[in-house]
Parts: C-alpha cells; sequence; structure tokens
C-alpha cells in the first residue's frame, strides 16, 4: 500500500491526466494500491537499454530525457518528458525490452505503475485503451517529424528546431523569454543531432545575431520570429 502522501501526490497530478478521468471509481482505487512514488537525482537512471518492461511510469516533478545509444557510443536524444506524461510502456506492450534508456535531467518525482495492472485495466476500459493508442500515434507522428528534421536541416536549422521544441514543450520562466529548461551544450547537440562544439558555435552566432542570449546553462529567446523563420528554411 502507498502512503497518505503519496496518495495525494498521485490524485492530485494524475486528476489533470485523462487517464484518470477514464477511469473509474474502482480502477482509481486500484492505482491508489499499486502505485509507487520514487525520486531519481539529477543524471540518475530510470532505466536502461535491454533492461525488461515491468512498469509504467508517470512523471510526477521534474524533466526526463529519453535518449539511444548510436554509432561510436553517442547518445541521441529521441524524446523529452514533461510532467503528467507517461513513459516506459512502449516496449512492455510490444512484449521486448527497452531499445532506449532514461535519464532525470533534474531531480524527479515519478509515479510507477506494475505494466500487469495496466494491461489488465486495459482490457476492461476501452476509454483506457483509446488513450494509448492515441499517446502512441502522436509519439510516431513526432518521431516521423524530427526524424526528416535532423536529418535534411542544416545545423543552424536544427539547433533553432530544438530551441522551439523546448520553448513549446516546457515554456518560458517569468520572464517570459528565457526557457524553462537547462540543458548542457552536449545535451542540446544530442538533442540537435549535432556535434557539441556545432552546437556551442551556432549558439554563438545566434547570440551575435540577437536571436538569443546566453547566460550559462541560461538561454533567453530574444527574437522568435527569427528563430522559427530559421527553423522553417532548414
Amino acid at each position: 500500500m502507498v502512503s497518505e502522501v503519496e496518495n495525494k501526490i498521485i490524485d492530485f497530478s494524475t486528476n489533470l491526466s485523462e487517464v484518470w478521468r477514464v477511469l473509474t471509481s474502482g480502477e482509481r482505487e486500484v492505482l491508489r494500491n499499486t502505485a509507487k512514488i520514487l525520486t531519481f537525482r539529477k543524471n540518475e537512471m530510470i532505466y536502461c537499454e535491454g533492461d525488461e518492461p515491468r512498469e509504467m511510469i508517470c512523471l510526477l516533478k521534474g524533466k526526463v530525457k529519453i535518449t539511444k545509444d548510436g554509432v561510436g557510443g553517442r547518445s541521441q536524444i529521441i524524446r523529452i518528458i514533461r510532467p503528467i506524461q507517461y513513459f516506459a510502456y512502449r516496449a512492455a506492450f510490444e512484449g521486448g525490452k527497452y531499445l532506449t534508456n532514461a535519464q532525470a535531467f533534474e531531480s524527479s518525482t515519478v509515479c510507477v505503475i506494475p505494466i500487469d495492472i495496466v494491461k489488465k485495466l486495459i482490457y476492461e476500459n476501452p476509454d483506457l485503451a483509446m488513450f494509448f493508442i492515441r499517446q502512441l500515434s502522436i509519439d510516431l507522428g513526432i518521431a516521423d517529424e524530427r526524424t526528416v528534421n535532423l536529418t535534411q536541416k542544416h545545423i543552424r536549422g536544427r539547433l533553432a528546431e530544438s530551441l522551439i521544441f523546448l520553448r513549446d514543450s516546457y515554456g518560458l520562466e517569468e520572464d517570459g523569454a528565457t526557457l524553462s529548461i537547462y540543458l548542457s551544450r552536449e545535451d542540446l547537440a544530442n538533442l540537435s543531432n549535432m556535434t557539441t562544439s556545432n552546437a556551442i558555435r551556432t549558439l554563438s552566432m545566434f547570440s551575435a545575431e540577437h536571436i538569443i542570449a546566453m547566460d550559462g546553462k541560461k538561454i533567453k529567446i530574444i527574437d522568435e520570429d527569427r528563430l522559427r523563420k530559421v527553423s522553417r528554411r532548414g
């Protein structure tokens, strides 16, 4: 049984999710009694490629990156998870092992639900099944678009697209300009399918052109229209 505090965290977070809304009161109780709340430190691995999927995970607080190791051990950021998003279930539905890694960008709190419970609920609740069909379809569409963009756009277009992707995914801080996520130059390069040196050089060019401003890992978007134009032009 999860603690009363954990139940409050689950209720507060999942009440914002479509999943919680399509469940019956009995199904919600099942989740309360089987879910666990876990915390991960910054850069801590949540799961690794080759692991056996045993749970579905919902990010409650923090930021998580999904990565894939490529040629020469170079890491590519495939997706970025934001709060109240579910992940780590595709491999379980397929019946295989994880093909990616999940790592906390920062200190993160997750809700972990046994995958057997999830499958049982899906068999019994068509609305829940449709939720995951839609989610997988959305993820596939995003993956298709990013595959084209990251292979056909030039370096400037790829980096501009990544900055817009981060802006649209996590929003801006109270100043209305600074991205609400701080990435290392290496992470930004891995998200943009380029070397770290190219990412640093292109960021410096954007800064010199007054499209962005930088303060350590903080990136402020000065001219969003121009940034989107660079992304569109590729």
